[in-house]
């Protein structure tokens, strides 16, 4: 017979395997369980507190009778929705209302074209030039709010203003001394200017973050097919950048449409009313008037106001994601 293999001679009896027993399982400590939440619970206290609060407390005081009286001794008591049938009820709110309105669209119309012309420069500048221009943006952007409206003042000044003697200088004799506060629509239109001036910097940032993103093959590919800067925009940019743009609208119309500082430093809703806006139409009545729940409930109208057209705006934005997906 043949003598088996030496490999097979060799091989060692098979021995059952036996598995290591499991490790006992340790449990978490409640402390670190907890941990992450006591961590974000001062940010999430501290942010009810400065924005919930107020909101709730100024829904509860348009729905009671609430002037210097309560104010002082407290006691207030419901009325129901008898504040609301005054301001709805007065044909200034309208006024203020409409006014309102064509204020928000002037300026985010002027905000998202100055804006999106300025990030377009951005793309094509060089790498010095490019840094320059964001500097200066940005700059701007910080400006706080009260320096820059100061500042629009002495330029706007009648006297002593630097815009009044540009224009003396370049042949317009009639803005000698002009007073520029003393009119409603030139107090406007300082106004939209210095609203518009501090607001650009954010569009023009952000969608040109948003333009680094699009590939540049995309753009080649348009030329190539003879596409214009304006066809290449309107087919290639925008529609990229679809979501950036309602977005930015969106929060530009949040922040004209709240807009309360300028307006009250420079004319205080002057003259004759002609810059009056809502929220500067509820301070008017809470403070000089002494009607605080009317003031309420013309405060509670603009926040309702202003979320019906976000919410709209959102709508057209997450629908329009949707066919894109």
């Amino acid at each position: 017979m043949p003598a088996a293999p030496p490999a097979a001679r060799r091989r060692p009896p098979q021995q059952a395997s036996v598995d290591p027993p499991p490790a006992p399982r340790r449990r978490r400590p409640v402390l670190g369980a907890v941990w992450p939440y006591l961590l974000i619970a001062p940010t999430v206290v501290g942010t009810a507190f400065l924005l919930l609060y107020p909101l709730i407390r100024n829904t509860v005081m348009s729905f009671q009778h609430f002037r210097l009286g309560e104010l002082i001794r407290g006691g207030a008591t419901f009325v129901g929705f008898d504040n609301y049938s005054e301001v709805l009820n007065d044909p200034e709110f309208w006024t203020v209302v409409r006014r309102t309105l064509w204020w928000t669209a002037i300026d985010v119309v002027l905000i998202m074209v100055i804006g999106t012309l300025v990030a377009l420069m951005l793309a094509r500048l060089g790498k010095r030039m490019r840094l320059a221009v964001m500097s200066a943006l940005v700059l701007t952007w910080a400006t706080p709010v009260i320096a820059a409206t100061t500042i629009f003042q002495w330029l706007f000044q009648s006297r002593f203003g630097v815009v009044n003697w540009v224009l003396v200088e370049l042949g317009f004799d009639s803005y000698r001394d002009y007073s520029w506060f003393a009119d409603g629509n030139s107090t406007f239109f300082i106004l939209v200017t210095l609203v518009v001036w501090q607001s650009v910097p954010f569009a023009a940032l952000t969608l040109y973050g948003g333009l680094t993103t699009i590939p540049a093959e995309l753009y080649e590919s348009a030329r190539l097919d003879g596409a214009g800067g304006f066809q290449v925009f309107r087919h290639v940019t925008f529609p990229m950048l679809r979501q950036l743009f309602a977005l930015i609208t969106s929060l530009e119309v949040i922040w004209c449409f709240k807009c309360f500082a300028q307006i009250w430093v420079i004319s205080e809703g002057g003259p004759n009313g002609a810059t009056t806006t809502l929220p500067v139409y509820a301070f008017q009545i809470a403070q000089s008037l002494h009607k605080y729940d009317v003031g309420s409930a013309v405060s509670t109208l603009t926040v309702l106001i202003l979320l019906v057209a976000l919410v709209f705006n959102l709508r057209r934005m997450f629908r329009q994601e949707g066919e894109v997906l």
